[in-house]
């Protein structure tokens, strides 16, 4: 009977505390980790691949080139620091160009990044960063 009742509680204990998105083999643990989801990629089967393609959309859509005093439009290199919160939100850590009106103008695309689903790294919620290099 008591070999019964430690057998039934090691595997009570065993599914009860078990994690999705995490493997163990041996002495190795490994955790999945998962990338934020865009608005309207929830549904794509290849959701990175999704994530990337409406983030160059977004780019694309949302970048207003700055112009200089004589009118002409100021091009330049940028290099953006961000991570996705584990609440879904953008937040630019740094952007690091050579043109302070490119800076500029990229600082305030970036405030236009819809809110997403979290990334999450054995199925908890966590925060994921991104650099972004950008030859605008």
């Amino acid at each position: 009977m008591k070999k019964l009742m430690f057998y039934f509680f090691l595997l009570s204990g065993t599914f009860a505390f078990a994690q999705e998105d995490v493997d163990v083999k041996g002495n190795t643990v490994t955790t999945k980790e998962k990338a934020p989801v865009w608005p309207g990629c929830e549904s794509n089967a290849d959701q990175k691949a999704c994530f990337d393609q409406q983030l160059l959309d977004h780019v694309k859509n949302n970048y207003k080139y700055p112009r200089d005093e004589k009118g002409e439009f100021v091009r330049g290199k940028v290099v953006v620091k961000m991570h996705v919160d584990e609440e879904g939100k953008t937040i630019v850590t740094s952007v690091k160009g050579d043109k302070k009106p490119v800076i500029a103008a990229v600082e305030e695309m970036l405030k236009k990044i819809p809110e997403m689903k979290p990334g999450t790294r054995g199925g908890k919620a966590t925060k994921i960063s991104y650099t972004l290099p950008l030859n605008l």
